[in-house]
């Protein structure tokens, strides 16, 4: 009997649509690409990468701005059975060199503008191959490619093969690669089509960037995977996306996208008028957005919760016989996800408390890259990932994000949750969002410290907030100092970097 092919493209390439000429994917710059041009550049890509005799599981390391074809060169990657590995467009020289040396890609594709210096990086550290690519469909990637065949019979690979590395963040330390494999992929990728309930018809608006688990993995896989059209901005540009939501009916996006559309006049029931979904995560989204957005549209924002290493792992329902979407929560956990919390000595909290969140799936990745005793460490000996996310879950089963372990203040001899105090701060008069962060201190070890965004035009004094909080909160909760500023730092996916507050306010107290 022939072995199945547990490839993730020939499972997205089963779901192309039989009429290969419809359109796949719109751009904002006025051009269509067919579900033929995927199959196509696809198979042409994959032959290029193919005729360069690189050794099994190379690594493939791609840093370019979004585009069209760089969805084509990871489909491509997928098809030939390497392995991707994409890179933020933020990340600089000391960065590259970083994942360079620990990945050893035997191939890596970069903007023309950063030939020079990448490919000096690339060569240094061994690389053989190295190509650009530009958001202009030009780069000597396609032109290479131009001169391959576009017939290729997609490569055997098994579900535990290694299909993508992505690094970690690395806010404590250095990154790490986590190691996904086909099988992760397609599993949940096939879980949220039908927990989301992907329809005939249904159209994907994609303004995400492809770097990231949400854009390249959540959104780009449950287009493909439905047959489903996208409508494809390089940019995210709210009144042009406004314009274009009732030509779309699903929608991905970072709480900041959704706080930048709600700026906007022209979001109203009028131009959500034929959307299904509006799919929020990567950070977590304020409680008053959710509501302004419910008011503001009728729809219901459905937010959830995965990560690098496990894609997928909750989310609020999509169903009304599910359940309702509770804003402040990531929902359930997904269908073949185990989830639970524990305390420090590795002991099952009851319903209510807080404590690390961990969880086990198909989902969940192999390990990190050329890292086995840190993978080891991360996982317990009956094989549940520790998330490094502190959590509890509600006596319905609805899952909240507290924060990130290494978030946690421990301020004389007391566990500070800055979410918690976070939560009140963004409730008083005056405050757009706020972030707590511990620092060193002389006394207690450590200390909070808030840092609070003013919103437009409010007076907002920061003794005030302080006192404010004393009068709801145990003293030692209290945070020490309270800053105003006009904005908080972020990285590409909206997240608060606490790393660059923490460190700003590192010497407070010393």
């Amino acid at each position: 009997m022939s072995q199945a092919n547990a490839n993730l493209f020939a499972a997205l390439r089963a779901a192309f649509p039989h009429h290969l000429d419809a359109i796949a994917i719109e751009t904002d710059n006025g051009l269509n690409y067919s579900w033929r041009d995927l199959e196509r550049a696809t198979a042409m890509m994959a032959n290029l990468l193919k005729s360069l005799g690189l050794p099994e599981g190379a690594r493939i390391a791609v840093q370019v701005e979004k585009s069209v074809e760089a969805v084509m060169l990871y489909l491509a990657t997928l098809r030939a059975g390497y392995v991707f590995l994409p890179l933020n467009t933020a990340y600089q020289s000391a960065e590259i060199e970083y994942f360079v040396g620990n990945a050893e890609p035997a191939v890596v594709v970069c903007s023309s503008k950063n030939f020079g210096w990448v490919s000096k990086i690339a060569f240094k550290a061994g690389t053989q191959h190295v190509f650009t690519l530009d958001d202009n469909r030009s780069g000597s990637l396609l032109e290479r490619a131009a001169h391959c065949s576009d017939h290729h019979q997609v490569v055997l690979r098994q579900a535990d093969d290694l299909a993508a590395i992505l690094y970690t963040s690395g806010t404590t330390g250095r990154s790490k690669g986590a190691m996904l494999t086909h099988g992760n992929l397609l599993s949940n990728a096939q879980v949220l089509k039908d927990y989301w309930g992907w329809q005939p018809g249904d159209v994907l608006m994609h303004v995400l960037p492809i770097f990231h688990v949400h854009g390249l993995f959540v959104a780009l896989h449950g287009a493909l995977l439905n047959g489903s059209k996208m409508i494809w901005m390089a940019r995210f540009d709210p009144k042009r996306v406004i314009e274009k939501l009732p030509e779309a009916t699903v929608f991905m996006g970072v709480p900041t996208l959704y706080v930048r559309l709600l700026a906007e006049h022209g979001l109203n029931r009028e131009s959500t008028r034929n959307m299904r979904l509006f799919v929020a995560g990567s950070a977590p989204l304020l409680i008053e957005t959710f509501v302004a957005w419910q008011e503001r549209t009728g729809h219901t924002i459905l937010e959830r919760y995965g990560m690098s290493e496990t894609i997928m792992l909750t989310s609020n329902p999509y169903k009304p016989k599910d359940g309702k979407r509770r804003g402040g929560t990531v929902g359930f956990p997904l269908p073949g996800v185990s989830l639970r919390v524990q305390d420090d000595a590795g002991q099952p909290l009851p319903a209510g408390e807080i404590g690390g969140i961990q969880v086990k799936g198909p989902n969940v990745f192999k390990g990190y890259w050329r890292m086995p005793e840190k993978t080891k460490e991360e996982f317990t000996a009956d094989g549940y990932f520790k998330t490094g996310d502190v959590g509890k879950i509600d006596p319905s089963g609805y899952v909240t994000i507290v924060g990130r372990s290494k978030d946690l203040i421990i301020s004389g001899g007391y566990n500070v949750y800055p979410a918690e105090i976070e939560g009140y701060i963004n409730e008083l008069p005056g405050v757009a969002e706020s972030a707590v962060v511990g620092v060193p201190h002389p006394d207690f070890g450590e200390v909070g410290v808030a840092v609070v965004v003013r919103q437009p035009g409010m007076p907002l004094d920061p003794d005030h907030v302080i006192a404010t909080l004393k009068a709801k909160l145990a003293n030692f909760k209290i945070p020490k100092r309270c800053f105003v500023v006009d904005e908080l730092p972020r990285n590409t996916m909206g997240k608060v970097q606490k790393n660059l507050l923490r460190e700003q306010h590192q010497h407070l107290f010393y």
